[in-house]
């Protein structure tokens, strides 16, 4: 792995450095030279244009209708490759958060009024898309009494109303670990229930403010307890952690029973964020899957531009 202690520097500066250790012959640096973007990130960060007829018939569909997925909001790396297996992301509950994560490049404030409608706009949606594998999420609602469960179950059965051969993934929050709220989720049954720790343990507190790591492995536990016949989550790396940490934090995961782990390279969305302070390599991906599938996960997706959602229609299986 190689280290980018100030990944911003201007692109002048970068590639005048490089050259300069290329030129002394250091062959690590050579190395790392022939795989730098001009932006200054790795080419394995390198995203292809989507392509694809489904794709094409899709991106129609939801500009048609103004469909509102976090695929094209959230400009996810995956979603040609997605839409062309028919998966796609929706968020419910508004586009502000009730929390500011250091990571996350969704709004924080005083989220707008309940969208009661919203589980119909949803269902409707997936519909005229043809959605076969459907992944919902949500922002965390910390100042409604029921953290948006209502809303989260309602959707949940409007979907199957309208779409009653279209499987199911719930990306939660943790609902501030209030049982009541979670078994809205359980009483839903989705074919997955996801929830992410997001990052190792040392770094939650900087990460994930608002969030506590072992209240995240406690829902995870409690939903596998309740009866969810699969469960996930997603860890992004690059924030500071070590490989050990990255070790453990997948262990504990598995002591939460959990089934399915994604695993990527986590990118600073704007300035006001958290910076990336490493860039993993291909390789070290390839080896925390190894050993996720060591420790007896059902599936791990762990790569550079994998999200919670990549692959996700596979997670059923």
């Amino acid at each position: 792995m190689f280290l980018y202690p100030n990944y911003k520097l201007k692109t002048v500066f970068i590639k005048t450095t490089f050259r300069i250790f290329a030129h002394l012959k250091n062959p690590i640096m050579e190395s790392v030279l022939e795989n730098v973007l001009p932006t200054g990130k790795p080419k394995w960060l390198k995203v292809k244009l989507p392509i694809g007829q489904k794709y094409t018939e899709l991106r129609g569909l939801v500009d048609k209708y103004k469909l509102n997925t976090i695929c094209t909001s959230g400009s996810c790396p995956n979603m040609g490759e997605c839409w062309g297996e028919g998966t796609a992301t929706f968020m419910i509950l508004g586009n502000i958060c009730t929390r500011s994560c250091g990571f996350c490049g969704v709004k924080t404030g005083r989220p707008e009024t309940v969208d009661w409608d919203e589980p119909e706009k949803v269902a409707r949606s997936i519909k005229i898309m043809n959605i076969k594998h459907a992944v919902i999420t949500s922002v965390d609602r910390d100042d409604l009494k029921d953290g948006g469960s209502i809303i989260w179950i309602e959707t949940v059965k409007a979907i199957r109303r309208m779409n009653p051969t279209t499987t199911l993934e719930t990306l939660i929050p943790d609902f501030q670990g209030i049982e009541i709220n979670i078994d809205r989720i359980v009483e839903a049954n989705p074919e997955v229930v996801s929830h992410n720790v997001e990052t190792v343990r040392r770094l939650t507190r900087e990460v994930r403010i608002q969030a506590k790591y072992d209240r995240s492995l406690e829902v995870l536990r409690y939903l596998k307890e309740k009866g969810i016949n699969r469960t996930k989550s997603g860890i992004m790396l690059g924030l500071g952690e070590t490989e050990e940490e990255v070790f453990q934090t997948m262990k504990d995961l598995r002591q939460a029973n959990v089934d399915v782990v994604t695993i990527g390279q986590y990118l600073q969305p704007s300035k006001k964020h958290l910076p990336v302070k490493e860039f993993i390599t291909p390789e070290q991906f390839a080896k925390y899957e190894q050993f996720g599938l060591e420790l007896g996960f059902r599936h791990v997706e762990s790569g550079p531009l994998v999200r919670s959602s990549y692959k996700a229609q596979k997670h059923i299986l």
